[in-house]
């Protein structure tokens, strides 16, 4: 009996070849996988950022000593006898001098002080016309907060970048940024407190790229207005 089937096309010849083979490639590239290490662009992102308003201090309640007013003096009493003394004492005449001057006479003036004016700062959550971010000028007053926090948002995110070292070494956390608009509407004393020097850097970097603000005013005069935002720097 002649066997029909061609020898060349046996499926199962050399199949232990071809599996040991496809073994050896799937380990290998699953060796491969494991080893790889990458940074997506993607793998920070940027927390909603809310203004924090500051906190107002409380003021302790002492209760004030008061003390009892001092006892009247005693009455004097009135001599009963009246003793007649003569006047035999010579006054002596005492000169007053005018007070006029001269035109020719140098009237001396003393150096005359002029205290400066107290520096007042006056928060945001409190003051009567914010700071105007450039892009809402032409807002309604009432909305000027609103569009101040959305313009400082947009500013943080534009400008926002993950420092490598912090990436590298798994760093993450909340950094507060305080700072001052100043009279002339330009930002002033930024100070940061964070986990890290280097989120510390970066939130300081991203705060003195702000512009020039219209500086908020009290009463019709343009005062120094304190600022605090919170940047917070996750990875995924």
């Amino acid at each position: 009996m002649e066997i029909k089937k061609n020898p060349r096309v046996d499926l199962n010849k050399n199949s232990a070849l071809y599996f040991v083979i496809g073994l050896c490639l799937m380990l290998f590239i699953s060796w491969r996988l494991i080893e790889l290490k990458t940074y997506e662009k993607d793998q920070f992102d940027y927390e909603s950022i809310l203004v924090e308003q500051d906190e107002e201090e409380e003021i302790p309640l002492t209760e004030q000593i008061k003390t009892p007013p001092p006892p009247p003096p005693p009455p004097v009493q009135a001599p009963t006898e009246i003793e007649i003394v003569e006047d035999e004492e010579e006054v002596e005449e005492t000169i007053i001098e005018s007070t006029e001057t001269d035109r020719d006479e140098i009237i001396e003036v003393e150096d005359v002080t002029i205290e400066e004016e107290e520096i007042i700062n006056v928060p945001f959550a409190v003051i009567e016309d914010v700071p105007v971010f450039p892009g809402c000028e032409n807002v309604d007053k009432d909305q000027l907060r609103n569009c101040f926090q959305e313009q400082m948002n947009k500013h943080i995110r534009r400008n926002f970048r993950y420092p490598e070292i912090s990436q590298e070494m798994g760093i993450q956390g909340r950094v507060l940024v305080n700072f001052i608009i100043s009279e002339d509407g330009s930002i002033t004393n930024i100070r940061m407190r964070g986990p890290d020097k280097n989120l510390e850097g970066e939130a300081k970097r991203i705060i003195s790229l702000l512009p020039a603000m219209i500086p908020g005013k009290q009463r019709g005069r343009p005062v120094r207005v304190p600022f605090s935002i919170p940047i917070v720097f996750r990875l995924q």
